[in-house]
């Protein structure tokens, strides 16, 4: 670590992005159905939540489901489908009561009705917490966030609303998910693979990346804590040199 870090204060994150991996394998190394390993790693969103909560981080984005994961066998995403209705169902109360705003982002339309409905009642129910804000992709891909993006801004073009030259990464950003909230400042993956997956592939442009081999059902707040403490000690410089930000601290914090 830096000399001029060592009694800096500790820096948090104001978004942290998590892909959620290895649920499967903790199943698998236990002989047990991979069904009983997205039981387990419900159980972890909970840990991640509350960490959150406790350290006052404002945004948190989970990588549940991903527009690639449609493909796994039938019976797999029958019981993921049928774990995230029972978790719609039984956790959103406590969520609005502590101040935690859901909402879902992804290819909503590929999911039952009776999914797509469930997710419309958490997002009304929590709409106006500010604690946290709680992402949940789910079809999701990096991909088409920014396509669906692009083709918006095509259909104004085409409309005459919008002028190309209009056109800019301000322009682009503002038609991506997650657009009001801060960009992920730490982005943290379990189970071991170093690689973002096709998540979040625009708003991940300047992230520190954080990998574990931890498999997800086994998170804990040691973990999470090792990871914002790599974090705080990062040098953050957005392009710039780093005598150029150690003389503008305050721009480079956020």
């Amino acid at each position: 670590m830096p000399t001029e870090h060592v009694n800096a204060p500790a820096r948090l994150p104001r978004h942290l992005a998590v892909i959620m991996d290895g649920n499967g394998r903790w199943a698998e190394r236990r002989r047990r159905p991979r069904a009983v390993g997205h039981r387990a790693g419900a159980r972890a969103v909970n840990v991640c939540i509350d960490f959150c909560l406790e350290r006052g981080i404002e945004a948190l984005t989970l990588f549940a489901f991903s527009s690639e994961n449609w493909g796994r066998p039938e019976d797999e995403v029958g019981a993921l489908m049928k774990l995230f209705l029972n978790a719609l169902e039984r956790e959103v109360d406590e969520l609005d009561r502590r101040g935690v705003r859901v909402r879902f982002i992804g290819e909503r339309e590929r999911f039952g009705e009776l999914i797509r409905r469930q997710m419309d009642a958490a997002e009304a129910r929590t709409r106006g917490n500010d604690r946290l804000h709680l992402s949940i992709a789910a079809s999701y891909g990096g991909r088409w966030d920014i396509a669906q993006a692009a083709r918006s801004l095509a259909q104004d073009v085409a409309a005459g609303r919008l002028q190309p030259e209009q056109i800019d990464e301000a322009a682009l950003n503002a038609r991506l998910c997650l657009s009001d909230l801060p960009a992920p400042d730490l982005f943290i993956r379990t189970g071991g693979d170093m690689r973002i997956s096709n998540f979040l592939l625009w708003q991940l442009a300047y992230a520190e990346l954080w990998f574990t081999d931890l498999l997800w059902p086994e998170l804990d707040a040691v973990t999470l804590q090792r990871a914002l403490d790599d974090y705080a000690s990062r040098e953050r410089r957005f392009g710039l040199t780093g005598a150029q930000v150690a003389s503008r601290p305050h721009e480079t914090a956020e």
